[in-house]
């Protein structure tokens, strides 16, 4: 079945071809409307953007997607029985054994231990049977315990830890139809300038928790909309990546997007993120938090400086539609 998200681009290639004017990129320190390209680059553009929300849709609703998020529960000190059974400290509520395992916390180390009888069979950690000791619980690649259709993950929240736990048959997922997205739009599609920060600075960004991340911010794109010169300073998830993740709210958040802002991922400027050089933003490709789809998240905040005071009419709309 083609979800309505997938009709509504179809329809939008359908109608661009007769704008194939429209610009792609606007000229550094311009808006849009400073240069055109050639129907060519348009109907590239528009079939390389179907794509990605083509996948954006299909991460969402994966067997370990945003949508299979089921549980988000606190650990406290000390030893974290864990399993379907009435007295677990943490009840699983999906499909699981009685007794999984045990997390156990003691200071800043984090382990998985056997319950009494052992781990169950085709229990799992990164893919390999379980075994007992530490979890890793920080950077790009915690560690993900797996039972059939279940996944949890310890993550690290401040100076405390918090257990994520996915079902593959969640109704959020199981019930999934779709996204809901703006029309495609070159006129969102700007380039920007990149101004590095020398050194690069920490930037703390507010969560939904109430707590706050210390993400390193390298640099601040600069740009100009419908005549005004607008700024966003992202941050690295992974100082190691190569991708720019922008946390931001605009005038739309009040009215047809997420209320708690969006998210926007790109490529490194052109000349890399210590010198200056241009930046392409294309906001046709904004993204809800995973906050929009479930309860179960820790999303965090568009910080005081990416709060736009203009409407970005493009990328993502808000959910369910």
């Amino acid at each position: 079945m083609i979800s309505r998200s997938a009709q509504m681009f179809a329809l939008a290639l359908a109608l661009l071809p007769a704008a194939a004017g429209l610009p792609l990129h606007a000229q550094p320190g311009q808006t849009p409307a400073g240069s055109a390209h050639s129907s060519t680059n348009t109907d590239s553009w528009l079939h390389e953007l179907a794509s990605w929300r083509t996948q954006r849709e299909q991460q969402l609703a994966a067997p370990d997607g945003w949508l299979t998020l089921a549980g988000l529960e606190w650990l406290k000190p000390g030893i974290n029985s864990v399993g379907s059974d009435a007295a677990s400290r943490i009840r699983l509520q999906a499909p699981a054994p009685a007794h999984l395992g045990l997390i156990t916390v003691s200071g800043t180390t984090v382990q998985l231990l056997a319950p009494a009888g052992g781990f169950p069979p085709e229990l799992q950690i990164d893919g390999s049977p379980a075994r007992e000791g530490p979890l890793a619980v920080s950077g790009a690649k915690p560690s993900t315990i797996s039972w059939r259709g279940l996944t949890l993950v310890v993550l690290s929240r401040g100076e405390r830890y918090v257990l994520r736990i996915k079902s593959a048959d969640s109704p959020a997922r199981t019930l999934f139809h779709g996204l809901n997205w703006y029309a495609p739009n070159p006129d969102f599609r700007v380039t920007a300038h990149w101004i590095p920060f020398t050194p690069p600075h920490i930037e703390k960004i507010p969560t939904v928790l109430g707590a706050t991340l210390d993400l390193p911010s390298p640099g601040v794109a600069e740009f100009t909309l419908d005549g005004e010169i607008l700024r966003l300073e992202p941050v690295m998830e992974d100082p190691s990546g190569k991708t720019l993740f922008f946390i931001l709210r605009d005038e739309t958040s009040k009215t047809t997007t997420y209320e708690g802002g969006r998210f926007l991922h790109t490529g490194l400027p052109d000349h890399g993120l210590d010198k200056p050089g241009l930046l392409t933003l294309d906001f046709n490709r904004l993204e809800n938090p995973p906050c929009a789809y479930t309860n179960y998240a820790t999303c965090p905040l568009p910080p005081e400086q990416n709060q736009l005071g203009v409407a970005l009419n493009a990328g993502e709309r808000r959910y369910p539609h």
